[in-house]
């Protein structure tokens, strides 16, 4: 498994998930969105395993602006751009991903 979780510092779900790898000694890559981000390609293996929708965090301070836009392209700039709109902790395991804390679906992925 090559396990990946783009999650925020300050978000308990991502602690939480970062804690269900660590106890059964699945090795994990953390990467800190705000910081880093997400690249394009990445985005689009997400966003094609759980659709575009679940990717926004509807709880974002910003997230209103997301509704004007009429494209989906134009979303998903905005998305990348500012990559604190994304629901976190975004997990990924090759071309499978989640979003949020999906134990039930991550303990599929360990057989």
């Amino acid at each position: 498994m090559n396990i990946q979780i783009f999650g925020k510092k300050k978000c308990f779900d991502t602690k939480k998930a970062e804690r269900y790898f660590k106890e059964r000694r699945i090795k994990v890559q953390n990467i800190d969105l705000i910081r880093y981000g997400i690249s394009k390609g990445e985005f689009a293996g997400v966003k094609r395993a759980v659709g575009l929708e679940a990717l926004i965090d509807q709880d974002a301070p910003d997230v209103e602006m997301l509704t004007y836009l009429a494209y989906e392209a134009d979303k998903e700039e905005k998305l990348l751009e500012e990559p604190g709109l994304l629901k976190t902790p975004i997990v990924r395991n090759g071309k499978q991903a989640t979003v949020g804390y999906c134990p039930d679906v991550w303990a599929g992925w360990e057989s």
